[in-house]
Protein backbone atom coordinates (compact mmCIF):
# COMPACT_ATOMS: atom_id res chain seq x y z
CA UNK A 1 0.00 0.00 0.00
CA UNK A 2 1.48 3.30 -1.13
CA UNK A 3 1.01 6.20 0.02
CA UNK A 4 0.92 10.14 -1.02
CA UNK A 5 0.70 13.44 0.43
CA UNK A 6 -2.20 15.71 -0.78
CA UNK A 7 -0.53 19.04 0.50
CA UNK A 8 -3.46 22.07 0.68
CA UNK A 9 -3.18 25.68 2.37
CA UNK A 10 -6.30 24.43 4.50
CA UNK A 11 -5.40 20.74 5.37
CA UNK A 12 -2.25 17.96 4.36
CA UNK A 13 -4.33 14.49 4.52
CA UNK A 14 -2.91 11.02 2.87
CA UNK A 15 -3.92 9.08 -0.11
CA UNK A 16 -3.64 5.35 0.54
CA UNK A 17 -3.26 3.09 -3.10
CA UNK A 18 -3.01 -0.38 -3.37
CA UNK A 19 -4.38 -3.51 -5.05
CA UNK A 20 -6.86 -5.57 -2.65
CA UNK A 21 -6.18 -3.22 0.92
CA UNK A 22 -9.86 -2.51 2.25
CA UNK A 23 -9.28 -4.44 5.29
CA UNK A 24 -6.78 -2.21 6.05
CA UNK A 25 -9.23 1.05 5.92
CA UNK A 26 -9.81 0.70 9.61
CA UNK A 27 -6.66 1.10 10.48
CA UNK A 28 -6.58 4.30 8.24
CA UNK A 29 -9.76 5.68 9.84
CA UNK A 30 -7.91 4.90 13.37
CA UNK A 31 -5.36 7.20 12.27
CA UNK A 32 -6.70 10.17 10.89
CA UNK A 33 -10.17 10.23 13.06
CA UNK A 34 -9.66 7.97 16.16
CA UNK A 35 -12.67 9.05 18.02
CA UNK A 36 -15.16 8.29 15.47
CA UNK A 37 -18.46 8.47 17.04
CA UNK A 38 -20.65 6.58 14.27
CA UNK A 39 -19.80 6.14 10.37
CA UNK A 40 -22.19 6.55 7.66
CA UNK A 41 -21.48 5.13 4.42
CA UNK A 42 -23.19 6.36 1.00
CA UNK A 43 -22.97 4.52 -1.59
CA UNK A 44 -25.12 3.52 -4.80
CA UNK A 45 -26.37 0.89 -5.78
CA UNK A 46 -24.36 -0.68 -8.50
CA UNK A 47 -21.17 -0.60 -5.82
CA UNK A 48 -23.52 -2.04 -3.13
CA UNK A 49 -24.36 -5.02 -5.29
CA UNK A 50 -20.57 -5.69 -6.14
CA UNK A 51 -19.05 -4.06 -2.58
CA UNK A 52 -21.61 -3.20 -0.19
CA UNK A 53 -21.27 -6.56 2.30
CA UNK A 54 -17.72 -6.40 1.86
CA UNK A 55 -17.40 -2.81 2.86
CA UNK A 56 -19.82 -3.57 5.74
CA UNK A 57 -17.33 -7.03 6.83
CA UNK A 58 -13.78 -4.47 6.82
CA UNK A 59 -16.09 -2.08 9.23
CA UNK A 60 -17.45 -4.85 11.79
CA UNK A 61 -15.01 -3.83 14.50
CA UNK A 62 -16.91 -0.28 14.73
CA UNK A 63 -20.34 -0.43 16.87
CA UNK A 64 -22.34 2.12 14.94
CA UNK A 65 -22.20 1.70 10.94
CA UNK A 66 -24.78 3.00 8.78
CA UNK A 67 -25.50 2.22 4.96
CA UNK A 68 -27.26 4.55 2.53
CA UNK A 69 -27.64 3.47 -0.79
CA UNK A 70 -28.10 5.81 -3.57
CA UNK A 71 -29.44 5.16 -7.29
CA UNK A 72 -26.52 4.78 -9.86
CA UNK A 73 -25.68 7.30 -12.37
CA UNK A 74 -25.51 11.48 -12.70
CA UNK A 75 -28.83 12.02 -11.19
CA UNK A 76 -28.11 11.46 -7.58
CA UNK A 77 -26.62 15.04 -7.11
CA UNK A 78 -29.93 16.15 -7.11
CA UNK A 79 -30.76 18.71 -4.45
CA UNK A 80 -33.33 15.45 -3.66
CA UNK A 81 -31.03 12.97 -2.46
CA UNK A 82 -28.59 15.41 -0.99
CA UNK A 83 -31.75 16.35 1.37
CA UNK A 84 -32.55 12.93 1.68
CA UNK A 85 -28.91 12.14 2.82
CA UNK A 86 -29.63 14.65 5.48
CA UNK A 87 -32.37 13.35 6.77
CA UNK A 88 -31.10 9.85 7.37
CA UNK A 89 -27.57 11.35 8.98
CA UNK A 90 -30.00 13.67 11.31
CA UNK A 91 -32.95 10.31 12.08
CA UNK A 92 -30.12 8.30 12.71
CA UNK A 93 -28.69 11.17 15.27
CA UNK A 94 -25.29 11.29 13.99
CA UNK A 95 -23.29 13.14 16.21
CA UNK A 96 -20.45 16.25 15.08
CA UNK A 97 -17.99 13.27 15.21
CA UNK A 98 -19.42 11.32 12.98
CA UNK A 99 -17.30 10.17 10.01
CA UNK A 100 -18.91 9.82 6.24
CA UNK A 101 -17.34 7.25 3.57
CA UNK A 102 -17.90 7.89 0.20
CA UNK A 103 -17.78 5.34 -1.22
CA UNK A 104 -18.00 4.74 -4.94
CA UNK A 105 -17.08 7.08 -8.12
CA UNK A 106 -17.08 10.75 -8.51
CA UNK A 107 -21.02 11.36 -8.12
CA UNK A 108 -21.15 9.43 -4.43
CA UNK A 109 -18.15 11.53 -3.98
CA UNK A 110 -19.30 15.01 -4.82
CA UNK A 111 -22.94 14.34 -3.25
CA UNK A 112 -21.23 12.65 0.40
CA UNK A 113 -18.09 15.18 0.33
CA UNK A 114 -20.96 18.33 0.06
CA UNK A 115 -23.39 16.20 2.66
CA UNK A 116 -20.05 16.15 4.65
CA UNK A 117 -19.48 19.69 3.96
CA UNK A 118 -23.19 20.77 5.48
CA UNK A 119 -24.18 18.59 8.09
CA UNK A 120 -23.73 20.48 11.36
CA UNK A 121 -21.40 23.00 9.31
CA UNK A 122 -19.50 19.98 8.49
CA UNK A 123 -18.11 16.63 9.81
CA UNK A 124 -15.48 14.33 8.89
CA UNK A 125 -15.32 11.90 5.82
CA UNK A 126 -12.91 9.68 4.02
CA UNK A 127 -13.05 9.31 0.27
CA UNK A 128 -13.26 5.09 -1.30
CA UNK A 129 -13.18 5.92 -4.65
CA UNK A 130 -14.59 2.84 -7.03
CA UNK A 131 -13.91 3.98 -10.57
CA UNK A 132 -10.53 5.22 -12.54
CA UNK A 133 -12.47 8.71 -13.16
CA UNK A 134 -12.82 9.42 -8.76
CA UNK A 135 -8.61 9.46 -8.98
CA UNK A 136 -9.55 13.29 -10.27
CA UNK A 137 -12.58 13.71 -8.34
CA UNK A 138 -11.63 12.52 -5.04
CA UNK A 139 -8.55 14.67 -4.59
CA UNK A 140 -8.70 18.45 -4.07
CA UNK A 141 -12.08 18.95 -2.28
CA UNK A 142 -14.34 19.97 -4.61
CA UNK A 143 -17.51 18.86 -3.46
CA UNK A 144 -21.05 19.76 -4.88
CA UNK A 145 -24.62 18.69 -6.50
CA UNK A 146 -25.65 19.49 -9.94
CA UNK A 147 -28.77 21.80 -10.65
CA UNK A 148 -30.78 21.91 -13.94
CA UNK A 149 -29.21 24.90 -15.38
CA UNK A 150 -25.67 24.12 -13.96
CA UNK A 151 -23.36 21.16 -13.33
CA UNK A 152 -22.00 21.35 -9.81
CA UNK A 153 -23.00 25.15 -9.55
CA UNK A 154 -24.05 24.43 -5.56
CA UNK A 155 -21.00 22.90 -3.76
CA UNK A 156 -18.12 23.95 -1.56
CA UNK A 157 -13.99 23.36 -1.03
CA UNK A 158 -14.41 20.61 1.72
CA UNK A 159 -10.93 18.55 1.77
CA UNK A 160 -11.26 14.83 3.13
CA UNK A 161 -9.44 13.34 5.89
CA UNK A 162 -8.32 10.88 3.64
CA UNK A 163 -8.25 8.91 0.38
CA UNK A 164 -8.34 5.72 0.23
CA UNK A 165 -8.00 4.10 -3.21
CA UNK A 166 -7.99 0.37 -3.79
CA UNK A 167 -7.74 -0.83 -7.46
CA UNK A 168 -9.51 -4.08 -6.50
CA UNK A 169 -12.47 -1.90 -6.75
CA UNK A 170 -12.12 -0.93 -10.55
CA UNK A 171 -12.15 -4.72 -11.67
CA UNK A 172 -16.14 -4.75 -11.96
CA UNK A 173 -16.53 -1.55 -13.87
CA UNK A 174 -18.05 -1.44 -17.00
CA UNK A 175 -15.96 -0.05 -20.57
CA UNK A 176 -17.90 2.81 -20.84
CA UNK A 177 -17.09 3.48 -16.69
CA UNK A 178 -13.07 2.85 -17.87
CA UNK A 179 -13.37 5.28 -20.81
CA UNK A 180 -14.54 7.81 -18.99
CA UNK A 181 -11.88 7.59 -16.31
CA UNK A 182 -9.28 7.51 -18.78
CA UNK A 183 -10.41 11.19 -20.46
CA UNK A 184 -9.02 12.01 -17.44
CA UNK A 185 -6.21 10.57 -17.03
CA UNK A 186 -5.24 11.91 -20.59
CA UNK A 187 -6.36 15.25 -19.22
CA UNK A 188 -3.54 15.30 -16.36
CA UNK A 189 -0.83 14.30 -19.16
CA UNK A 190 -2.08 17.44 -21.87
CA UNK A 191 -2.16 19.84 -19.49
CA UNK A 192 0.86 19.39 -17.04
CA UNK A 193 3.19 16.56 -18.62
CA UNK A 194 4.37 15.87 -22.02
CA UNK A 195 6.17 12.50 -20.96
CA UNK A 196 3.22 11.41 -19.41
CA UNK A 197 1.76 12.23 -22.52
CA UNK A 198 3.53 10.65 -24.75
CA UNK A 199 4.12 7.49 -22.63
CA UNK A 200 0.38 6.95 -22.79
CA UNK A 201 0.11 6.80 -26.36
CA UNK A 202 2.93 4.39 -27.02
CA UNK A 203 1.84 2.33 -23.94
CA UNK A 204 -2.03 2.41 -23.53
CA UNK A 205 -3.57 0.93 -27.26
CA UNK A 206 -6.60 -0.31 -26.17
CA UNK A 207 -8.32 0.02 -22.56
CA UNK A 208 -7.81 -3.70 -21.37
CA UNK A 209 -3.98 -2.13 -21.43
CA UNK A 210 -4.61 -0.08 -18.44
CA UNK A 211 -4.51 -2.58 -15.55
CA UNK A 212 -2.19 -3.83 -12.63
CA UNK A 213 1.44 -2.15 -12.67
CA UNK A 214 0.00 -0.16 -15.87
CA UNK A 215 -2.50 1.54 -14.05
CA UNK A 216 -0.81 2.15 -10.81
CA UNK A 217 1.73 4.12 -12.59
CA UNK A 218 -1.27 6.23 -14.58
CA UNK A 219 -2.96 7.06 -11.40
CA UNK A 220 0.36 7.54 -9.37
CA UNK A 221 1.31 10.12 -12.51
CA UNK A 222 -2.38 11.64 -12.85
CA UNK A 223 -3.06 12.29 -9.03
CA UNK A 224 0.64 13.77 -8.66
CA UNK A 225 -0.54 16.15 -11.22
CA UNK A 226 -3.74 16.67 -9.28
CA UNK A 227 -2.14 17.03 -5.80
CA UNK A 228 0.87 19.61 -7.30
CA UNK A 229 -1.68 21.88 -8.64
CA UNK A 230 -4.30 21.77 -5.66
CA UNK A 231 -1.23 22.91 -3.69
CA UNK A 232 -0.63 25.70 -5.01
CA UNK A 233 -4.30 26.71 -5.75
CA UNK A 234 -6.54 25.07 -3.44
CA UNK A 235 -9.30 27.47 -4.11
CA UNK A 236 -9.28 27.50 -7.86
CA UNK A 237 -8.04 31.25 -7.89
CA UNK A 238 -5.70 30.61 -10.42
CA UNK A 239 -3.76 27.62 -11.77
CA UNK A 240 -6.56 25.28 -10.58
CA UNK A 241 -9.16 26.09 -13.70
CA UNK A 242 -6.27 24.00 -15.51
CA UNK A 243 -7.98 21.28 -14.36
CA UNK A 244 -11.04 22.33 -16.28
CA UNK A 245 -9.24 21.46 -19.50
CA UNK A 246 -11.93 20.12 -21.96
CA UNK A 247 -14.73 21.05 -19.35
CA UNK A 248 -16.69 24.21 -20.66
CA UNK A 249 -18.00 22.20 -23.48
CA UNK A 250 -17.79 19.23 -21.79
CA UNK A 251 -20.50 20.38 -18.86
CA UNK A 252 -22.27 21.74 -21.46
CA UNK A 253 -23.08 18.99 -23.71
CA UNK A 254 -23.75 16.76 -20.08
CA UNK A 255 -26.65 19.31 -19.37
CA UNK A 256 -28.08 19.26 -22.63
CA UNK A 257 -28.01 15.82 -23.46
CA UNK A 258 -29.70 15.30 -19.58
CA UNK A 259 -27.02 14.09 -17.23
CA UNK A 260 -26.29 10.22 -17.25
CA UNK A 261 -26.58 10.19 -21.13
CA UNK A 262 -23.32 11.16 -22.10
CA UNK A 263 -20.29 10.20 -19.34
CA UNK A 264 -18.21 12.83 -17.96
CA UNK A 265 -15.32 11.75 -19.26
CA UNK A 266 -16.70 10.94 -22.94
CA UNK A 267 -17.92 14.63 -23.11
CA UNK A 268 -14.82 16.34 -21.36
CA UNK A 269 -12.91 13.98 -24.26
CA UNK A 270 -15.24 15.91 -27.11
CA UNK A 271 -14.13 19.21 -24.84
CA UNK A 272 -10.50 18.67 -25.13
CA UNK A 273 -10.66 18.67 -28.86
CA UNK A 274 -12.60 21.34 -29.12
CA UNK A 275 -10.22 23.19 -27.46
CA UNK A 276 -7.29 22.13 -29.00
CA UNK A 277 -9.75 23.62 -32.12
CA UNK A 278 -9.77 26.82 -30.35
CA UNK A 279 -6.00 27.20 -29.41
CA UNK A 280 -5.51 26.75 -33.15
CA UNK A 281 -8.32 29.11 -34.55
CA UNK A 282 -6.55 31.55 -32.06
CA UNK A 283 -3.52 31.17 -34.50
CA UNK A 284 -1.11 30.03 -31.45
CA UNK A 285 -0.97 26.51 -32.13
CA UNK A 286 -1.08 24.31 -34.53
CA UNK A 287 -2.38 20.83 -33.12
CA UNK A 288 -3.17 17.90 -35.03
CA UNK A 289 -6.48 17.45 -33.30
CA UNK A 290 -7.34 14.93 -36.04
CA UNK A 291 -4.43 12.42 -35.05
CA UNK A 292 -5.48 13.10 -31.97
CA UNK A 293 -8.87 12.35 -32.11
CA UNK A 294 -8.05 9.24 -33.95
CA UNK A 295 -6.08 8.20 -30.89
CA UNK A 296 -9.31 8.64 -28.89
CA UNK A 297 -10.71 6.62 -31.14
CA UNK A 298 -8.79 3.55 -30.84
CA UNK A 299 -10.97 3.45 -26.88
CA UNK A 300 -14.47 4.01 -28.02
CA UNK A 301 -14.78 8.16 -27.47
CA UNK A 302 -17.17 9.89 -29.55
CA UNK A 303 -14.73 12.82 -30.71
CA UNK A 304 -17.78 15.23 -32.27
CA UNK A 305 -20.31 17.04 -30.49
CA UNK A 306 -23.76 14.89 -30.85
CA UNK A 307 -25.73 15.72 -33.78
CA UNK A 308 -29.16 16.47 -32.09
CA UNK A 309 -27.74 19.58 -30.09
CA UNK A 310 -27.63 23.16 -30.57
CA UNK A 311 -25.01 25.57 -31.37
CA UNK A 312 -27.12 28.33 -29.21
CA UNK A 313 -28.07 26.25 -26.50
CA UNK A 314 -24.35 24.98 -25.88
CA UNK A 315 -23.11 28.41 -25.56
CA UNK A 316 -25.72 29.74 -23.81
CA UNK A 317 -24.18 26.71 -20.92
CA UNK A 318 -20.88 27.55 -21.69
CA UNK A 319 -21.96 30.89 -20.93
CA UNK A 320 -22.76 29.83 -17.19
CA UNK A 321 -19.33 27.98 -16.48
CA UNK A 322 -18.13 28.95 -13.69
CA UNK A 323 -14.61 30.48 -15.16
CA UNK A 324 -16.99 32.69 -17.17
CA UNK A 325 -17.45 36.31 -16.38
CA UNK A 326 -20.20 38.45 -16.74
CA UNK A 327 -21.53 36.01 -20.17
CA UNK A 328 -18.15 35.63 -21.22
CA UNK A 329 -16.54 32.55 -22.06
CA UNK A 330 -13.10 32.01 -20.51
CA UNK A 331 -11.71 28.95 -21.72
CA UNK A 332 -9.01 26.53 -20.69
CA UNK A 333 -6.34 26.25 -23.64
CA UNK A 334 -3.46 25.25 -24.81
CA UNK A 335 -0.16 26.87 -25.30
CA UNK A 336 1.64 23.46 -26.41
CA UNK A 337 1.07 20.09 -24.11
CA UNK A 338 1.75 21.10 -20.77
CA UNK A 339 1.39 24.65 -21.16
CA UNK A 340 -2.10 25.35 -20.44
CA UNK A 341 -3.72 29.21 -19.53
CA UNK A 342 -6.86 30.63 -19.73
CA UNK A 343 -8.23 32.79 -22.17
CA UNK A 344 -11.49 34.70 -22.82
CA UNK A 345 -13.09 33.75 -26.15
CA UNK A 346 -15.52 35.39 -28.50
CA UNK A 347 -18.88 34.50 -29.16
CA UNK A 348 -18.23 34.18 -32.33
CA UNK A 349 -15.70 32.42 -32.78
CA UNK A 350 -17.80 29.50 -30.25
CA UNK A 351 -20.20 29.46 -32.73
CA UNK A 352 -18.16 29.02 -35.77
CA UNK A 353 -16.14 26.32 -34.78
CA UNK A 354 -19.61 24.75 -33.33
CA UNK A 355 -21.16 24.94 -36.31
CA UNK A 356 -18.35 23.16 -38.13
CA UNK A 357 -18.40 20.25 -35.69
CA UNK A 358 -22.18 20.04 -35.66
CA UNK A 359 -22.16 19.83 -39.85
CA UNK A 360 -19.31 17.29 -39.79
CA UNK A 361 -21.43 15.34 -37.24
CA UNK A 362 -24.24 14.82 -39.05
Amino acid sequence: MEQIQIETKSKTYPLYLGENILSKLPSVIESVKPNASQILVLTDEAVNECYGDKMMDALSSYSTVYKYVLPSGEQAKSFEHYYACQTFALEKQLDRNALIIAFGGGVIGDLAGFVAATYMRGISFIQVPTTLLAHDSAVGGKVAINHELGKNMIGAFFQPEAVFYDIELLNTLPEKEWRSGFAEVIKHALIHDVEFYQWLKTTIKTLSDLRENALIHALKKGISVKAAIVKEDEMEAGVRAHLNFGHTLGHAIESECGYGKISHGEAVAIGMLFAMDVSNALGKTAFPVSEIASWFKQFGYQTSIPSHLEKERLLKKMQADKKSKQSDVYMVLLEEIGQPYVQKVEDGLILNLLSQQLENSN
